[in-house]
């Protein structure tokens, strides 16, 4: 039971060591690296020494980790409510509607730029995949991913307003880009996370995403209000941390229950508890204990989150045809991600002020995480999903080593522009 727990806990200590020693890059990207050529060195050393099979065992321990049922039944819930809590409210409100927009609208763009380009990318190479299926890894590889994301603004200078559009997008577009998802998946497969609607007209595709979208909205802020009330109302610290891992837990629980955003329940919730619920309902020693707790449980499973993302090469597709579909995907990933901030941003320019070289910078900061390779691993078994999943990853690990190494440059230049 514990056996895995603990595998990945040694190798998060060890290569964190290693990276601290070493390398001195940014945990996430450090780890991720790390990892990587940890796995790619079995798979080498599993060509030289064939009857070692040192990858397959490694490969069979990754497949006892549901890693859709881990991390978005599980750690998602706790990392989107973490980075929630540090959110500030005001500047997510200033920055409303480029955060609404982008996260709905520059998820729906991003989605179906990726799926087309990869649709049509197949199919020179000869994989006749269904037009659907496309755009399903076009919603997979479109939202940025909030622990990445926010990883990366806790060591940079940031302007404020930047700073709450990059931060609240990356919350906020995940939940819709799961919803997507969820949509998507019962349209292909008649089925998905509970539903069974089989053929969808466009009334109950529009009614299924409202209810997931809005259902989390309302449950995040009613499940956030009674946690406040029950907090303002007693001044014991140790009660208090564990109310926000009831409502964390209890919320996103009924969420699955209920087949309606979990996500984004959590971000609503967090937003809550981390500006209302720390100035009218804690104390100083609260705030104080709140704060380090839910900081110590965002790094000990975002560190987790990454070596498991590096070990995935392991279980890649090793087809040169399906690698080469993946370098290209990393490029269309990239521009899909460019046009769906510049409509947006651009639209708004005609009424809200922008900052220097804002697009250039979001396009930039929009990494990809864990949630990409979650939701590409919990795809059905079928003969194209190594092609999905081997392209998603090289997408993910192009966002985190190159984009998260050289974010710093791109926005000094950006903004001397």
């Amino acid at each position: 039971m514990l056996e895995l727990p603990a595998l990945v806990l040694i190798c998060v200590t060890i290569f964190g060591y290693l990276n601290h020693k070493f390398l001195r890059l940014p945990l996430t990207v450090g780890l991720v690296i790390i990892a990587l050529v940890s796995g790619l060195s079995l798979v080498l050393l599993d060509g030289l020494f064939p009857s070692m099979k040192v990858s397959d065992i490694v490969s069979g321990w990754l497949d006892e980790i549901d890693f859709n049922r881990t991390l978005m039944n599980g750690m998602l819930s706790f990392l989107l409510f973490a980075g929630a809590l540090h959110v500030d409210l005001a500047g997510l409100i200033k920055a409303k509607f480029q955060v609404s927009l982008l996260a709905t609208v520059g998820v729906l763009i991003s989605t179906v730029i990726n799926g087309t380009c990869f649709y049509y990318i197949s199919s020179a190479f000869g994989y006749n995949l269904d037009y659907l299926y496309c755009l399903i890894f076009g919603v997979i590889v479109s939202p940025t991913d909030p622990v990445a994301v926010l990883a990366l603004l806790k060591r940079l200078k940031v302007p404020k307003r930047l700073e709450s559009m990059i931060g609240g997008e990356s919350l906020f577009n995940d939940g819709v880009a799961v919803v997507v998802f969820s949509v998507l998946l019962t349209i292909a497969f008649g089925s998905s996370t509970g539903h069974s609607h089989g053929n969808m007209g466009a009334n109950a595709i529009v009614g299924l995403f409202l209810k997931e979208a809005f259902g989390g909205a309302l449950l995040g802020l009613i499940g956030g209000y009674v946690t406040f009330i029950l907090m303002k109302n007693i001044d014991d610290y140790v009660i208090e941390v564990v109310a926000t891992l009831a409502l964390v837990t209890g919320a996103y629980s009924i969420a699955l229950s209920l087949h309606i955003s979990g996500p984004i329940a959590m971000v609503i919730a967090g937003v809550f508890i981390g500006n209302t619920g720390k100035k009218f309902a804690m104390s100083e020693k609260t705030r104080e204990h709140l704060t380090d707790f839910w900081h110590l449980i965002d790094e000990i499973l975002n560190a987790a989150l990454f070596i498991l993302i590096g070990f995935q090469v392991i279980v890649l597709s090793s087809d040169s045809t399906v690698l080469f579909i993946s370098i290209l995907a990393v490029f269309v990933a990239v521009l899909a991600r460019y046009v769906a901030v510049s409509i947006p941003l651009i639209f708004l320019s005609t009424i809200l002020a922008k900052e220097r070289g804002e697009i250039i910078i979001l396009t930039w900061a929009g990494l990809k995480g864990g949630i990409s390779i979650a939701l590409a691993l919990s795809l059905p078994d079928m003969e194209i999903k190594p092609i999905i999943v081997t392209a998603a990853y090289a997408v993910v690990v192009f966002s985190i080593l190159i984009q998260g190494l050289t974010i710093e440059r791109v926005i000094n230049r950006a903004r001397d522009l």
